[in-house]
C-alpha cells in the first residue's frame, strides 16, 4: 500500500523505497519494534506533494491493517542520502504517532544510514550501497558522540520521557549498542548489544539490561535512578573515546 501510495503521489520524483532498522537488521520484535522506511526522491517536494503525501499517509493508517500504525520513515533527496549534512538535513517525517512534517534530522541519521546501506531491504529501487557513500568506524563513533550529547545529555535534567518504563527500557537498550558502537566502531541489533554489555560492563548493569531485554514481557519496576546512571556512564565513556582514553 505504502509502494503504491508514493508511486502515485511521487511519479517520476520517486526514485526508491527501503526498509531498514530493526526489521532489516535481524533485531525486529513484533511486541515493540517499528518498521523504519526511507522513500528516496530525484529533489525536494513542494507543499502541495508533501499535503498529497500526509493525506496518503492518513489513509493508511486509517486502514485498519496490523502494521498500518507501525511506519516511521522519512522522504529524503538523492543528493541528501549520499552523505549527511546537518546543514541541510530537513526533511519531510512520519512519525509513528502518525504526524508527517518536515523535521530537522539529527547525528542519529549517520548510523541509520549505515544500516540502510549495509542492510537495507529493497522494495523498489536501486540498491542503497549505490545511493550512501561509505561510513567508516570513525564516522559511526562520531555520530554517535553527537547524538549521545544532543539528544541523551538533555534527558538527564528533563525526565519527561523517561518516566515511562517502556521509554526506561528503550534507553537501556539505546545506551547498550551506544557503548558498543562507541567500543567496535559499527552497528549490531540492540539485542546483541545489550547480552555483550552484560558480559562486558561492571555487574551492577546486569539485572537493568536483563528486564530490558524482557520487556514487555515480566516485571518492569520503576528503574528512573538506575537508568539515569547508565546514561551518565555512557556519556563518560563518550567521552573518554572522543579523548582517545
Amino acid at each position: 500500500m505504502l509502494l503504491a501510495g508514493v508511486r502515485v503521489v511521487l511519479g517520476e520524483q520517486f526514485v526508491g523505497l527501503y526498509v531498514h532498522g530493526s526489521l532489516a537488521s535481524g533485531g525486529f520484535d513484533p511486541q515493540r519494534s517499528d518498521i523504519d522506511f526511507v522513500v528516496v526522491t530525484t529533489g525536494d517536494l513542494n507543499g502541495e506533494t508533501l499535503t498529497a503525501l500526509a493525506a496518503m499517509h492518513a489513509r493508511i493508517a486509517a486502514s485498519g491493517l496490523d502494521w498500518a500504525r507501525r511506519l516511521e520513515g522519512g522522504y529524503i533527496p538523492q543528493d541528501g542520502l549520499q552523505r549527511y549534512d546537518p546543514a541541510r538535513a530537513c526533511y519531510p517525517w512520519l512519525g509513528m504517532d502518525g504526524h508527517f512534517a518536515v523535521e530537522q534530522f539529527d547525528h542519529g541519521w549517520v548510523i541509520q544510514l549505515h544500516v540502510l546501506r549495509e542492510h537495507g531491504l529493497v522494495v523498489a529501487g536501486p540498491h542503497p550501497r549505490t545511493l550512501i557513500d561509505p561510513i567508516s568506524c570513525d564516522d559511526l563513533r562520531q555520530a554517535q558522540q553527537a547524538l549521545l550529547h544532543e539528544w541523551w545529555r538533555p534527558q538527564l535534567d528533563d525526565h519527561t520521557r523517561l518516566r515511562s518504563r517502556e521509554y526506561q527500557a528503550y534507553a537501556v537498550l539505546t545506551m547498550c549498542r551506544a557503548l558498543y558502537t562507541l567500543e567496535h566502531g559499527t552497528v549490531v541489533t540492540k539485542a546483541e548489544a545489550a547480552h555483550w554489555a552484560q558480559q562486558t560492563l561492571p555487574e551492577r548493569w546486569a539485572a537493568l539490561i536483563g528486564r530490558a531485554l524482557a520487556w514487555p514481557r515480566g516485571q518492569q519496576p520503576d528503574a528512573l535512578p538506575e537508568t539515569l546512571e547508565l546514561i551518565r556512564y555512557t556519556l563518560e565513556r563518550a567521552r573518554a573515546s572522543a579523548d582517545g582514553r
